[in-house]
């Protein structure tokens, strides 16, 4: 299957090597097994295994096994790292951050991503996103949401805007000229199974 190219950083040969590359370099320490990243990623296991042998061959990302598992981490001494680190942040860093910032807190039962940056990550082209676009379903006190998501915004140095709507208003978006819009756009959706857990 071809995968989708990158808008975001060209210089990658897909979306799935952005994704998988932010969230093994964002958070260095930790290590994910091919069906995490492929959940997280929305990714197929297929596509991040092709991907993970690349980047172990390149010694970008370490492999140990762990039963059937093959779990990866990001080679955090490679002399790539560093630089390497700051490209995925401002570019593929909104999908793994926001979703970990999103993890545990109550009341969503969905999140997207949308606008420019969602449009990059799905291969529309343009200019790299100003801001960061996030939709919440869910009834969430937003104060919440702001509060979990101000950290991210300061790492990526960019605005994050957050929109909540309730379920029934999301279900319903017949009726709401911004929400039918939403739905005929490109949408990353943030990982509700790592978001659930």
């Amino acid at each position: 299957m071809k995968t989708k190219e990158s808008p975001l950083l060209p210089m990658l040969r897909s979306r799935v090597q952005g994704d998988m590359l932010a969230m093994l370099f964002l958070d260095p320490d930790r290590s994910y097994s091919l069906t995490d990243l492929a959940h997280r990623s929305g990714a197929s296991v297929r596509a991040i295994h092709a991907e993970a042998n690349r980047l172990v061959e390149a010694d970008w990302v370490h492999e140990r096994r762990v039963g059937n598992n093959r779990m990866l981490q990001a080679n955090s001494s490679s002399i790539i790292a560093s630089a390497l680190s700051q490209l995925l942040l401002v570019t593929y860093g909104p999908l793994p951050l926001l979703t970990d910032a999103l993890i545990g807190l109550p009341d969503i039962s969905r999140a997207y991503i949308y606008g420019s940056w969602a449009a990059r990550h799905e291969g529309l082209p343009g200019p790299a996103p100003q801001d960061i676009d996030v939709l919440v379903v869910g009834t969430i006190d937003l104060d919440l949401v702001h509060d979990a998501v101000e950290p991210v915004a300061q790492r990526l140095k960019r605005e994050v805007n957050i929109r909540r709507v309730s379920e029934k208003q999301w279900r319903n978006y017949e009726d709401d000229p911004f929400l039918k819009t939403l739905h005929s756009s490109p949408l990353v959706e943030l990982s509700r199974e790592a978001m659930t857990r």
